[in-house]
């Protein structure tokens, strides 16, 4: 693939640009585009409205670069899927597919490992080998759509790696995703998820995307969040909810706040009071997620505490949701994604 274009992850601009550069006329550039992301084409010879001299020339100078699905497991409860994807160079991601409701969503990873270094993750205990290209961010719904003929409603960027450490890539697929010749999925459906990265929470904000966007806060006071997350001693908790202030009140949309509820660490009655009030008085939604365990230094707690912790949030300050994500049979939940790199 040397010197050749991936035409995976260019924009309709970008290919525009590629397109007349090599001879050819602009209208072909829109017709490679919905072939490669409305049609899912793996190939140029699956192309059959290019003439097969364009198909051969674009052999010789570009190609489509495609995830190969190297692992498939299923949780029978939950009907969630795992999928293990080898990338080009013989690095391996996971993604998840979901079913709830009327949603069928695709937590998405956004790195090769994580250097956040969160000690309930799965995926913080790799360390960071990469960033993921926009090609093999989008491939991962491309291919889960295609070969296994779903239609997405949401997407998450909640897999493996911290999105905001990745922060163009992650914009420009999602861009991608939304655009209404891929997939048509508005913007609102495409969550972005970070550890609380603030410089470019405030440029997300800046920017004003419509996507939404979730902190994984869970902690309410900053020596116990500085020992599950150690990116708080840079960026506190006040500063974050600050931050998702301004958020608010700049874009009129409100952050999600999420919380992994951990055993004898964040789950007291004290905890929870105070996580309800911040999330009224920083105009913040919640998801509290009961941990998944990964690591045997973190427990999830009884049924019992998860409901006392609930019912001490309340519904008299905050939109509070409790999110028992599914396929923890196969480690596919929140914290468990993580692959032995070769």
């Amino acid at each position: 693939m040397k010197n050749k274009q991936n035409l995976k992850g260019l924009t309709l601009p970008q290919l525009e640009e590629f397109f007349l550069k090599i001879g050819e006329k602009r209208f072909r550039a829109e017709q490679v585009f919905l072939w490669i992301y409305n049609k899912k084409a793996k190939s140029f010879d699956e192309m059959t409205n290019l003439s097969k001299a364009t198909r051969e020339k674009l052999k010789e100078l570009a190609y489509i670069e495609n995830l190969e699905i190297a692992q498939v497991q299923v949780d029978s409860e939950s009907n969630t899927h795992k999928f293990l994807f080898q990338l080009i160079d013989g690095k391996k991601i996971e993604s998840v597919l979901l079913f709830g409701n009327k949603r069928k969503t695709v937590c998405i990873s956004s790195q090769v490992g994580c250097a956040v270094d969160c000690g309930f993750c799965a995926t913080a205990q790799m360390g960071l080998f990469r960033n993921l290209t926009v090609s093999e961010i989008i491939d991962q719904l491309l291919t889960i759509e295609r070969d296994f003929e779903v239609k997405v409603t949401n997407i998450v960027f909640m897999g493996m790696g911290e999105p905001f450490h990745n922060y163009e890539n992650v914009i420009e697929s999602a861009k991608l995703m939304s655009d209404e010749k891929v997939t048509g999925i508005s913007q609102r459906k495409i969550t972005i998820s970070t550890s609380g990265v603030l410089p470019k929470i405030r440029r997300f904000t800046d920017e004003n995307h419509n996507f939404k966007l979730a902190i994984s806060l869970n902690a309410t006071d900053n020596e116990t969040r500085t020992k599950l997350m150690p990116l708080n001693a840079k960026w506190p908790i006040e500063a974050l909810l600050e931050e998702s202030k301004f958020y608010s009140e700049k874009n009129r949309n409100k952050i999600t706040l999420e919380y992994v509820l951990l055993e004898g660490i964040n789950d007291s009655i004290e905890d929870a009071k105070r996580f309800s009030k911040w999330c009224a008085e920083y105009n913040c939604k919640a998801n509290v997620i009961p941990y998944n365990p990964t690591n045997s230094d973190y427990k999830r707690p009884s049924k019992e505490k998860i409901e006392r912790f609930m019912a001490a949030l309340g519904d008299k300050y905050a939109s509070v949701t409790l999110r028992d994500t599914g396929g923890k049979g196969i480690k596919a939940a929140c914290g468990q994604l993580a692959v032995e790199q070769d």
